[in-house]
């Protein structure tokens, strides 16, 4: 992980060393030609807090699925259905309770994977370079969030870059975020919201787990382009991964 960091920073250095983290310039310009790059920044706006565009935005993005690949075509169904029949206060409470208050999950890849360790500020610093120079705007979001990494990887002039990203940062975190879906998992993350706060915010038994398609959408996309991670990860649990399980393990004593 430590890795992409460093890749990133010697962007900004020029160094000699880094040859040894780019591919060839033939290879880029394989990647460049047969990768589907607008695909993420249509991805990137189904993560983005719902506005009366959400549901075009989203039956955009199902409509180039099914012509894609019909099998992840049908992974995203379920969440473009819902987002088709549901109001727009409807759509703010699932992503709300999804991502913001009492939440599943966050964003924040960084601090998905780094917490509030130093490594994360070293990645925000060096995420916003790469967006300033790409011209990315962030809006009130910080540099690590999904939608302005989705929306950096086609704007990216160099796309060496592109597969430790992938390989290093959204892989290992998406595999987080989704597994934060999982029932057991939810069940005893509740009881510790019960614990903490007064009133709980309703969450749909339809709908309420609904982001996990999409989320699982962009790791299938990710696989296809550039392959699948195996490393290990050995990195420490993230402060709100970490603090949500050891209230999880005082609960259960």
């Amino acid at each position: 992980m430590r890795g992409v960091v460093a890749a990133l920073d010697l962007r900004k250095n020029q160094q000699e060393d880094y040859k040894m983290i780019r591919t060839d310039t033939k290879q880029d310009d394989v990647m460049k030609d047969l990768i589907q790059w607008d695909k993420y920044t249509q991805l990137s706006k189904v993560f983005r807090y719902p506005d009366p565009d959400f549901v075009g935005d989203v039956n955009d993005l199902q409509q180039f699925l099914n012509a894609y690949d019909v099998e992840i075509g049908n992974e995203f169904k379920p969440f473009s259905g819902f987002v088709e029949d549901a109001s727009l206060s409807e759509l703010e409470e699932v992503f709300t309770r999804s991502f913001d208050v009492q939440a599943i999950t966050t964003l924040d890849i960084g601090y998905i994977l780094f917490g509030d360790d130093y490594k994360r500020a070293e990645l925000l610093v060096n995420l916003n370079r790469e967006h300033v120079e790409a011209k990315v705007n962030c809006g009130d979001e910080l540099p690590d969030h999904l939608v302005n990494i989705l929306k950096l990887l086609p704007e990216m002039e160099d796309k060496s870059i592109v597969p430790d990203l992938v390989s290093k940062l959204l892989q290992p975190a998406l595999r987080k975020m989704i597994a934060e879906f999982e029932p057991s998992r939810l069940e005893r993350k509740n009881k510790v919201y019960k614990k903490h706060h007064k009133t709980m915010i309703e969450r749909s038994e339809a709908y309420g787990l609904t982001y996990q398609y999409p989320l699982k959408v962009l790791y299938a996309l990710l696989v296809q382009d550039f392959g699948e991670s195996k490393e290990e990860e050995k990195l420490k649990k993230s402060d709100f991964l970490n603090s949500i399980d050891t209230e999880m393990e005082i609960e259960e004593e």
